[in-house]
């Protein structure tokens, strides 16, 4: 077996920017590619390697190859390695082509998803290429997203969605401001709404969600005389997945409803749906319970919402620390690395 610290620090040594991630695929693909006994195809820089062993169940195991901008290399010290996307998420990518390499004899089928662009625009993230123009090939029983839990389950992810807000007033000189009406004055009741938000914890197969609802942008004003006329607001609403996208907007709008009237507008321009916990499935529950898992809820989005849409239970696990993604000293531990690997080498063998 490969040390998996210093695989990690191979795939950090090599660039891989948001859509410059060709020199990662090729790398992953020529590794891939000595494995007789997998398929391997490739979709621009997306990669997908299967095991065709008629078992009973596919479970297939994906992770992002790009990383936010920064300094490039790697750094180890002991059993720490520093580098850009040893968190988020190379990490896990080092456990998926260990696990492609070694498993000789899997349990069950086995389908191997390397994918551009996820730390950008949703409409240029490779699953979402993949299963416009490949989706056979994706077809699973369960799957394992390598996004960043310290080597725990995140169960499903919560919804989010966008809404830009246009509350609008009257143009008025600032020496006679009764003879207009101030939209940036009229927020203030519905940002102390908002401020004051009653949220949500609900518990969904033993996992507890917080939802959240914050304003993200506000902008507003013509000039330093005059009233202004209008005002915009971004707000994101974070949803847990026992609400429907549906329902999630109506919620935000009815909170919203009492501070705007019929010549404000509330937009809803961005919406990525949530995913459920995932945790009844065999393979899943056998994954926690051979490894005795800590199980927490994912707050955030995550990209096992793509799965969900398809019916298809997913959770996240990976070795890479959270709360040290896209930060300047992002750094990954030898420990929950070897920890993530051995429970994926125990579900499979």
């Amino acid at each position: 077996m490969s040390d998996l610290l210093s695989l990690t620090a191979d795939l950090v040594n090599i660039p891989s920017i948001s859509g410059n991630e060709k020199q990662i695929a090729d790398y992953i693909e020529s590794e891939l590619r000595q494995i007789s006994r997998l398929e391997v195809s490739r979709f621009g820089d997306n990669l997908i390697a299967r095991t065709n062993l008629d078992r009973k169940h596919r479970l297939l195991l994906a992770g992002h190859t790009d990383t936010v901008p920064g300094s490039q290399g790697s750094r180890i010290e002991g059993d720490t390695l520093w580098g850009l996307g040893s968190a988020d998420m190379k990490s896990g990518l080092a456990v998926m082509l260990e696990l492609a390499r070694t498993i000789e004899n899997p349990t069950m089928d086995l389908t191997w998803v390397f994918y551009v662009c996820e730390e950008v625009d949703n409409s240029r993230n490779g699953l979402r290429q993949l299963f416009t123009e490949a989706a056979e090939l994706l077809e699973a029983d369960a799957a394992i997203l390598g996004e960043p839990t310290n080597a725990m389950i995140e169960a499903g992810c919560q919804g989010t969605m966008r809404f830009e807000v246009r509350m609008n007033g009257q143009r008025a000189h600032t020496a006679r401001p009764w003879m207009g009406v101030n939209a940036i004055h009229r927020a203030g009741a519905l940002l102390s709404a908002i401020d004051n938000y009653d949220h949500r914890e609900p518990v969904v197969d033993d996992c507890k969600y917080r939802e959240a609802l914050q304003v993200v942008s506000i902008s507003g004003g013509i000039a330093g005389n005059v009233v202004p006329d209008e005002l915009v607001l971004v707000v994101n609403h974070r949803y847990a997945p026992d609400r429907s996208g549906e329902d999630a907007e109506a919620h935000v709008r009815e909170v919203f409803a009492p501070y705007l009237d019929d010549k404000d507008q509330m937009t809803l321009v961005d919406h990525a749906p949530a995913a459920p916990p995932g945790l009844s499935h065999p393979v899943i529950s056998s994954l926690i319970e051979e490894n005795n898992l800590s199980v927490t809820a994912k707050l955030g989005w995550t990209d096992v919402a793509f799965f969900a849409e398809q019916g298809i239970p997913a959770v996240n696990l990976g070795p890479g620390d959270p709360t040290l993604a896209h930060t300047a000293d992002e750094n990954v531990q030898r420990d929950p690395i070897e920890r993530t690997f051995k429970a994926l080498v125990d579900l499979l063998s």
